[in-house]
């Protein structure tokens, strides 16, 4: 870190109004020294009592409470409104720089007032569709070029961290990347103005989470419904005007993101919109949610319709805390088109049955279940052998690592030394099975714990140091088929986990003595979308880029991932990831020390663990860490 200058003083206003100093720091720059970026005013309003906030306009200004200048690398509540001040009469063109980059960051409709930087004709055709997201706050520096006769230059650089591209969708960027731009400034009507504004907003990490909040859409793949995460406003759109539920809706039926689309269907007609004006949406005392939409799906046939409607109570139902039970489309002229209930959603999206038992490994090697109810007082843990081969007297081998379909009728085994992998009946006895697939090395580089989706399909890497592969088994077949991995860049698959949609695969790659997680878009032949003859695994993309270390991973509710690892120069902890790697969404209480984890889609189910130390381990709502079964390991529920 470099050392700390005054960045001047930032004005506060007391409670009888009059204005204080308060000073602000700033870190210097280390590249170069830049000018002083002078404090750019931006007016925020917070009305007293239980966090009340009154929004927008003179006539809705506070009675009480205070009016402060803030900057943009503040970190600002979320739930304060934060409007831009307008550019001062024959003001400078470092106070027009700094006063734009201050209200690209307000919630005024439409930017009016970043506008007001820039020359009328750059004011008519900024439209910045997109969103740079850097992980600092926004350096700014002169440019003193040979020759500049319209006038001042700045160039605007920082961190780069992530895009929020046109379909709302958050790509991180690698941690080298760097942002520039250029401001090039000039005299219009006697004022300075900006002519070269960014092709993008440009916001720092704690405005773009201040401003911005994350949201899942959901599409088709086969008959399951996928979470497509993006963000959208925490508030009414500047520029559509729209609210976050109407916003989100928009941005369901504009189609889904660019990396989930190839594996993703959409039950909307092409060129579906919500009916022309409509600004906000809302339930009526049925808890049902009226949407109203354009002529293109005013004669989609019923079964259609309620995919449609599906998706959208799936998408909604995620975003609001609000009770929702039904999503009624309206055609054109609002009459009902097709309606459908939260029941009815669930049978025609296929979810993942709520799991019986959870699974893990014992301290003899066997594959055992058992039931953790969160209700229950009695807290009695009794374990038992699965059923079938594995819990013969006479089993061949103890395992080292297992998966249980969603059905709960097979598993999957690796044997202790890591080299054979088995695919068991759990509802019948019977003897062993022949191995699917036998590694080409052994423990610990032999094969990975095994992992099913939905639809019954068996996933498992080989960890082979001179021949690492990744591998999947069909449902109903014995015969493995290598996948085609695109992205690894010399790494090996060391973990994996699918999605229990089955469109993506979650990885952990072993590179440079370090395990990061990446998540890959899974690509069939039969996938309706492209001739593919072999399954590929493309488009990887760090799904835990705060993480220095990955040591382990779940699937959870929501689209979410559950981590292990560490971040840099932290302690190893468990944590909430939204899987697009934008950023934690929490983190477990007291959880240290842990080598696995394992969670489920159903909020209701506990999680569970393993640690060194304390063997099986679970997490009751509300209550601390408790043990299960010291020395089991390798705990999993169904996928």
């Amino acid at each position: 870190m470099g050392a700390e200058v005054d960045a001047g003083p930032v004005q506060h206003a007391d409670d009888d109004g009059r204005r204080a100093p308060r000073q602000r720091r700033r870190p210097e720059q280390p590249e170069q020294q830049a000018q002083p970026r002078r404090t750019a005013r931006r007016v925020y309003a917070a009305a007293a009592g239980a966090g009340a906030l009154l929004l927008a306009g003179c006539a809705s200004m506070p009675s009480s409470g205070e009016i402060r200048e803030v900057r943009a690398s503040q970190g600002v509540d979320s739930q304060v409104r934060v409007f831009g001040v307008p550019p001062a009469d024959k003001a400078g063109p470092t106070d027009i720089v700094d006063g734009f980059l201050e209200a690209m960051t307000s919630d005024d409709p439409q930017l009016q007032t970043a506008r007001k930087y820039l020359t009328e004709e750059a004011a008519k055709t900024w439209r910045p569709g997109s969103v740079t997201v850097l992980s600092g706050g926004i350096d700014r520096f002169s440019v003193q070029g040979e020759k500049e006769p319209s006038g001042p230059k700045f160039k605007m650089a920082g961190k780069k961290l992530a895009t929020v591209d046109e379909r709302s969708a958050y790509q991180p960027e690698p941690p080298s990347e760097r942002y520039e731009e250029f401001l090039q400034l000039v005299q219009e009507n006697k004022q300075w103005r900006i002519a070269t504004p960014p092709k993008n907003l440009v916001l720092s990490e704690s405005d773009f989470q201040r401003i911005y909040m994350p949201v899942n859409k959901y599409y088709f793949a086969g008959g399951t419904l996928v979470a497509d995460p993006v963000y959208v406003r925490q508030r009414s759109d500047p520029d559509s005007r729209m609210d976050p539920t109407t916003q989100t809706v928009q941005s369901l039926l504009a189609g889904p993101s660019k990396w989930l689309g190839p594996v993703v269907t959409s039950s909307f007609p092409t060129g579906t919109e919500l009916r022309e004006g409509t600004k906000s949406l809302s339930y009526d005392g049925q808890n049902t949610l009226r949407v109203p939409l354009n002529d293109k799906a005013d004669n989609v046939a019923q079964p259609q319709c309620q995919k449609m409607a599906t998706q959208l109570l799936s998408t909604v139902k995620d975003l609001t805390a609000s009770r929702l039970d039904r999503v009624e489309l309206l055609r054109s002229d609002r009459s009902s088109l097709c309606s459908v209930t939260d029941a009815g959603a669930a049978a025609i999206a296929h979810r993942v049955p709520s799991p019986d038992y959870q699974y893990y490994v014992d301290a003899e090697g066997r594959l055992v279940r058992m039931k953790l109810d969160v209700n229950s007082e009695d807290q009695q843990y009794r374990p038992e052998p699965v059923p079938g081969p594995l819990s013969a007297p006479n089993a061949p081998f103890k395992v080292s690592s297992a998966a249980v379909a969603y059905d709960e009728k097979r598993a999957a085994v690796v044997s202790e030394d890591g080299r054979g992998l088995y695919q068991v009946n759990l509802t019948t006895a019977g003897p062993m099975p022949q191995p699917v697939l036998t590694a080409k090395g052994a423990k610990p580089n032999g094969l990975s714990a095994p992992s099913f989706d939905a639809a019954g399909n068996l996933w498992v890497a080989d960890q082979d140091l001179q021949s690492p592969a990744l591998y999947w088994v069909p449902a109903g077949s014995a015969a493995p088929q290598k996948v085609d991995v695109s992205g690894l860049d010399g790494g090996r698959i060391t973990a994996l986990k699918a999605s229990p949609d089955g469109a993506r695969l979650a990885l952990l790659v072993q590179k440079d003595n370090h395990k990061r997680l990446y998540i890959g878009r899974i690509e069939r032949p039969d996938g309706g979308k492209g001739d593919r003859s072999v399954v590929a695994v493309r488009e990887l993309r760090q799904a835990a880029p705060q993480m220095a270390d990955v040591t382990a991973l779940s699937w959870a509710p929501h689209g979410r991932l559950l981590v292990v690892g560490r971040e840099n120069g932290g302690v190893v902890q468990a944590r909430y990831m939204l899987a697009d790697g934008s950023m934690v969404a929490a983190s477990l209480p007291g959880a240290t020390g842990l080598v696995a984890v394992a969670a489920t889609e159903d909020e209701k189910k506990p999680v569970v663990a393993s640690s060194d130390e304390d063997g099986i381990v679970w997490l009751p709502p509300g209550a601390q860490w408790r043990t299960v079964a010291a020395g089991g390991r390798a705990p999993v529920y169904p996928g």
